[in-house]
Parts: structure tokens; C-alpha cells; sequence
């Protein structure tokens, strides 16, 4: 469904550039310590609404696969995004998707972007290649420019995990530029500070971000979503919370296995 795409960019963070040389072009290398290869996530999707009450809508899955391919001679993470929504729902909005990333393990930037989007009676197929030293994305119809580094909206949450929030102070905007549908974005994230977070899982100290999205017939104002992290060096997105126009979507995370680091966040 829509909601649930458009869920998937409260994922999107903060950027960075650093360089080192590899391959014969000067591309960045960024130091990993929040994530590794076998680590999988997942989540239970939920709507609420004053008609329906709340409503166990989906499930959807992350997780980092081993890949032997190499991408101009770079080895890479295979990342893969599941959302379905529950037999149940499937009467409502029936949701079966998956997207794939193969992100530099040096680097922390995609080289390729696989889509396979099947939301109600909305269907999109679609594999985008990024050229970060030429500057381009092609798709299955256009050849675009691009800023070096841009990320796609599922290597983007794995890239911002990378990256330390400790100079961040509450108000702090963010900019953040992506690719989606042929097109490059600029979106800005605010960081609303550190909260507890109660979920299934228990209570966690999280980071706490506001991601800007666009207003239309899905949300009503620029920042309807929130999102926590869990504030350790795993950085794990535990809770998402959206506004929509009737009701609203959470998305939380109900299980997780293979982190890198024990969850020191965790308070109980």
C-alpha cells in the first residue's frame, strides 16, 4: 500500500562524505560498527482509526544476506525489504513487496536498486543502477543525474546507522537527498532528542527523528511521522509512528537476531 512505501522513508537520515581510493576512482570509505552480514529485523504493521479500532495490518521484514557479487569489482551487501499485509487485510489492501539494495561494503552507497511493488490494484517493477563516478541512475526508462552518494530509500536507514548522533542537539534540521521514481529528493529530518520507548520488546533510550515527507491525499501536513532509534552503537529502528489523513499507521519492531552489538539501550 502506499502507506507502507511511504513508511519506509522515515528511514532516511543524515550523509557524510569521507574518500579513499579503490578500484582506480578515488570512492569514500565509511567506518561500519552498527550492523553486519546475517543481521534480520522484523515488524508488525498496524492501523488505527476511531472507525476500526487498531488493526493488525502487515508484517514487514529487513534483513543483510551474504552476496558473492561484485559490483565493478567492489564487494557489496545484499539488503532486502519485505512488506505483506496479513490474509486478513488482504480483503482491504492486499500488499506483496519486495525490495533488494547492493550496498558498497566500503563505501555505504548503492550500485543497484531492485523494486517489485504489488499494493492493492497498484503494480511497479523497476531495477535502477547508480553510476556514482559519472553521476548517473538508469532505470528501466530514463538515465537521470544524480549527487555522488545518493542512497535509495532501503540502503539509506543502513547508511544513517553508520553514523554518530552525538553532536546532534535537540532541533537540529537534517538534509537528505534520495532516489525514488526516477527522481532525486531532498528531504529534511528533524531530531526531536532522546525519549524512552515502550514496545513489545520492552523499554529502550531512542533517538528520536522527524522525517519531512510530501503533503497530499496519504498525509495532511510536511511532518506526520516519527521514528526512534535505539541509542547504542546498533542504532535499530524499534518504532515508526505516521499520521494519515484517517487514523494512523505504526510500525514496530517485533523481533530481531545476528546484531553486531549487544543492545545496551535496553532498560528492562
Amino acid at each position: 500500500m502506499k502507506n507502507l512505501r511511504n513508511l519506509a522513508l522515515i528511514l532516511l537520515f543524515f550523509g557524510s562524505v569521507s574518500s579513499a581510493s579503490a578500484q582506480g576512482y578515488p570512492y569514500r570509505t565509511l567506518e561500519n560498527n552498527a550492523w553486519e552480514t546475517g543481521e534480520k529485523l522484523k515488524y508488525k504493521v498496524y492501523y488505527e482509526s476511531l472507525l476500526t479500532g487498531k488493526v493488525n495490518a502487515g508484517t514487514a521484514t529487513l534483513e543483510v544476506k551474504n552476496s558473492n557479487r561484485l559490483f565493478n569489482g567492489r564487494e557489496v551487501h545484499h539488503i532486502v525489504g519485505i512488506g505483506k499485509s496479513n490474509s486478513g487485510f488482504d480483503f482491504f489492501f492486499k500488499v506483496r513487496d519486495r525490495y533488494e539494495s547492493f550496498v558498497d561494503k566500503q563505501g555505504l552507497f548503492p550500485h543497484l536498486f531492485i523494486r517489485r511493488t504489488r499494493e492493492g490494484g497498484y503494480e511497479k517493477d523497476d531495477e535502477v543502477t547508480f553510476d556514482h563516478k559519472n553521476l548517473k541512475a538508469t532505470s528501466r526508462s530514463e538515465t537521470k543525474k544524480i549527487s555522488r552518494y545518493i542512497q535509495d530509500i532501503v540502503s539509506a536507514s543502513y547508511y544513517a546507522r553508520t553514523l554518530s548522533a552525538d553532536t546532534l542537539k535537540e532541533g537540529d534540521n537534517i538534509s537528505v537527498n534520495f532516489f525514488l521514481d526516477d527522481s532525486a529528493y531532498i528531504s529534511v529530518i528533524q531530531f526531536q532528542g532522546r525519549q524512552i520507548v515502550e514496545t513489545e520488546l520492552g523499554k529502550f533510550r531512542c533517538l528520536t527523528f522527524k522525517p519531512m515527507v510530501a503533503t497530499g491525499e496519504v498525509f495532511s501536513n510536511p511532518y506526520p511521522m516519527t521514528l526512534w532509534i535505539t541509542d547504542d552503537e546498533n542504532k535499530l529502528p524499534i518504532l515508526g509512528k505516521s499520521a494519515v489523513i484517517v487514523g494512523s499507521i505504526k510500525m514496530e519492531l517485533i523481533k530481531y537476531s545476528n546484531l553486531r552489538n549487544p543492545i545496551e539501550s535496553k532498560l528492562d
